[in-house]
């Protein structure tokens, strides 16, 4: 495809979420990451096996494969969106920007399903887990991390938002959970952000010890920004180890 071609096809979808630099310097029109930077990813996942959780559009997938990963499964079930207006399209996105980068499907897999179908017998085992964007729309969060936590033989990565500076139940913007409060909040209707498919946001520390609890050690966590100036910003991360993955006897 000439880069008339591919700018055409990105032109063709009414909704990016993920801005991706594609080869050629076209650069997809989403918004997200805010800073890559902070999320703290290795600049190199040489030879890890990798995992991306609500990968929509395929940022971290492809920058998981730019930065030496030798594999990486995205999984997506769709349910979760931005607004009633942003009408998500499959893999139409992850498929377009795959196949402009050359990734074949062997070393680049896409499963539509949700997090708690990911099992130790359907994908094995992974080096580094991304999960981005995706717990606060999950019924049941914890159950998530759990599932997760089966999966994994070494690092993951969470951002979330959290209620440290925000809380829509208290006053918006200044007025959340501050310090080191354990606290999670549960929206039955679209009371946060105005979006149905958010039902549940935790502040930081909340957040860390549900990672802990899922049996992730190493837990460190932190803020996208420690003064944030809207809901969008009110963003917690983590990263922690599991370091001991359980074991299945034989029968």
């Amino acid at each position: 495809m000439t880069s008339s071609d591919i700018q055409s096809r990105i032109d063709a979808f009414d909704y990016w979420y993920h801005r991706i630099e594609l080869p050629g310097g076209i650069i997809t029109p989403g918004w997200a990451p805010l800073s890559s930077k902070i999320y703290d990813i290795p600049d190199s996942l040489e030879g890890k096996r990798v995992l991306d959780v609500g990968a929509w559009d395929g940022y971290w997938t492809f920058e998981a494969l730019k930065r030496g990963a030798k594999e990486v499964v995205a999984i997506d079930d769709f349910s979760d969106h931005l607004s009633e207006n942003v009408k998500r399209t499959a893999w139409d996105t992850f498929d377009l920007c795959r196949d402009t980068f050359g990734y074949s499907e062997e070393q680049c897999k896409r499963e539509e399903l949700t997090v708690y179908d990911v099992t130790p017998e359907r994908f094995g085992a992974f080096d580094v887990i991304f999960f981005f964007g995706t717990l606060y729309h999950l019924r049941h969060p914890l159950l998530a991390l759990d599932t997760l936590s089966a999966v994994s033989k070494g690092s993951i990565f969470i951002e979330s938002a959290i209620l440290d500076d925000f809380s829509p139940y208290k006053g918006g913007m200044n007025n959340g959970y501050p310090g080191k409060q354990m606290v999670m909040e549960f929206y039955p209707g679209n009371n946060y952000g105005n979006n149905w498919s958010n039902w549940w946001a935790p502040t930081l520390n909340c957040l860390a010890n549900m990672v802990a609890a899922a049996g992730f050690s190493n837990v460190e966590a932190w803020k996208l920004m420690n003064k944030p100036l809207n809901p969008a910003s009110c963003r917690g991360f983590v990263r922690a180890i599991k370091q001991d993955m359980p074991t299945t006897q034989p029968p």
